[in-house]
């Protein structure tokens, strides 16, 4: 509502209710439609809609003008002298007897000397025109206006990674980040391939913000089209004010736990921050097993309990009127009890409240016993991202229990895409991958192919059209959509693995 304020002082902020256009808004709070447009850069047509909230500028700037040449009209007096006629003072000031009467009704009656009149004379002088929009049709046109779409024929891009920060990061995150390097370098290459030229700019992060000032007073870096980079929040924030100062946008592949995404539109956050990513899972996991017998498998591990995603489960399951259980458990009685809270004329899906290995370990065991014996169980388990680092010891288990895990980035070392990757980068290194998840090489090589390509392919109208970049991913997959309609971009992309009994592995 009109004066509601989020502590940011230079807007305020509105939520749009019904019937309420673009020229409205800006009615009420005196604000040019534009500058309201141009402060919520993801406003549209589509989502100008009741509910939204957008932001206000609080202090607006002057409305730009425009310098014109007019012509004007000036009165000019004078008195009429002896034996002038209306045909000599029309020649004398160049003006028609017409103008002449029109202006001066008692000339009808004849031209008397000494008498005052006003000649009309036409004069050009330079006048301000604003160029504010006030015509409500093309106030409210504005959501619907096209912008300019510009092709780069070369994409300029700028990676900042901490190379040698040995005082920040053990030796082996340090060597991840080179690894990140060295699969971006494989997605430039495959571009290249494809003729799109690139220039590509690598700065040395290091440790703090003294060796990030410097790298953004680089002109290659103010010269870019796409910034990439940056670890620490320290480092992170600099950069991302340097890309909305300089309209550059800027990818964060590695952080989730950066707030620069909220209020600025130039930041694409790669990493699916948990809130999004548990309620995605939620929404989706009510919907996949909303005819199951369901059953929340408490498992006491303080290492990590999945509490939110666990409460956001339970309150989507709620609004949808799916029922579940709730079961403790024991490790004296588990493996005894257990098969009490199954049924037979439904599958059966058991959800642990923890991820990790400990947790797997405790109830693995039982339940394939139990759907070995009694198939007609139909049991199913359902678990979470970091599953997939478990995949080389449990696989037996997790194709016998129909296994599901959520996750934002998943790698089948199956499919063509991933066997061709990791052969390119062992020729071209002559080294393996670390083991760890996500595989920096495979993130490097994700983020640099989506991001040149879409460059390439919609250069300014990249935003636009980046949903139609119809990408097969090697481990990471992007669906970024706005946080807000002034801020940037949050990767919202959340799918299932499923090991199914039939040893298929399904993304």
């Amino acid at each position: 509502d009109k004066g509601k304020s989020n502590g940011v002082a230079n807007y305020s902020f509105h939520t749009i209710k019904a019937k309420e256009t673009l020229y409205s808004v800006s009615r009420l709070y005196t604000v040019p439609a534009d500058q309201i447009a141009d402060a919520n850069p993801g406003l549209s047509a589509e989502t100008f809609s009741i509910g939204k909230t957008i932001r206000i500028p609080r202090n607006p700037h002057e409305e730009p003008s425009v310098e014109q040449v007019q012509t004007v009209t000036k009165d000019v007096p004078y008195t009429i002298q002896k034996k002038e006629t209306l045909f000599r003072i029309s020649k004398k000031f160049d003006v028609s007897t017409t103008d002449l009467i029109k202006r001066n009704p008692s000339l009808k009656d004849g031209v008397k000397a000494g008498a005052v009149i006003y000649i009309p004379v036409k004069e050009e002088q330079k006048v301000l025109v604003s160029t504010e929009i006030t015509d409500e049709k093309e106030v409210n046109a504005l959501l619907s206006r096209k912008k300019d779409s510009k092709k780069l024929p070369v994409v300029n891009v700028s990676l900042l990674l901490p190379f040698m920060t040995e005082q920040a990061y053990p030796s082996s995150n340090t060597s991840r980040f080179i690894e990140y390097y060295e699969g971006f370098l494989l997605a430039v290459d495959s571009m290249r391939n494809q003729g799109c030229s690139i220039n590509l700019s690598v700065f040395d992060t290091g440790n703090g913000t003294e060796k990030i000032n410097d790298i953004l007073k680089n002109p290659a870096v103010k010269e870019a089209d796409l910034l990439i980079g940056a670890v620490q929040n320290e480092q992170i924030h600099p950069v991302a004010k340097f890309a909305e100062k300089n309209k550059i946008r800027y990818v964060i592949p590695f952080t989730s736990k950066n707030d620069d995404v909220l209020s600025n539109p130039y930041v694409f956050q790669v990493n699916t921050p948990q809130s999004y990513l548990y309620s995605k899972a939620a929404q989706a996991g009510c919907e996949l097993f909303k005819n199951y017998n369901i059953i929340i498998l408490k498992v006491n591990d303080p290492q990590d309990d999945k509490k939110e995603f666990i409460q956001e489960l339970k309150t989507e399951l709620k609004q949808k009127k799916v029922s579940y259980k709730e079961y403790t458990y024991n490790a004296e009685t588990f493996a005894t009890e257990i098969e009490s809270q199954f049924v037979t004329d439904k599958p059966n899906v058991i959800i642990p409240t923890s991820g990790t290995l400990n947790a797997l370990n405790k109830i693995k065991t039982p339940l394939v016993t139990i759907s070995a014996n009694r198939p007609d169980y139909q049991l199913t388990l359902f678990g979470y991202p970091e599953w997939q680092t478990y995949t080389k010891d449990h696989l037996e288990a997790f194709f016998e229990l129909d296994t599901y895990f959520y996750s934002s980035f998943y790698t089948n070392n199956l499919l063509p895409a991933a066997i061709n990757f990791t052969k390119n980068y062992r020729r071209w290194y002559g080294k393996e991958m670390d083991e760890r998840y996500p595989k920096f090489g495979m993130l490097g090589f994700d983020t640099g192919y989506f991001f040149l390509k879409g460059l390439a392919r919609y250069g300014s109208s990249f935003e636009k059209n980046m949903q139609g970049l119809d990408l097969i991913p090697i481990q990471t997959g992007f669906k970024f959509q706005r946080v807000n309609n002034w801020g940037g971009f949050i990767n919202k992309k959340v799918f299932f693995v499923h090991f199914t009994k039939n040893f298929e592995l399904v993304k």
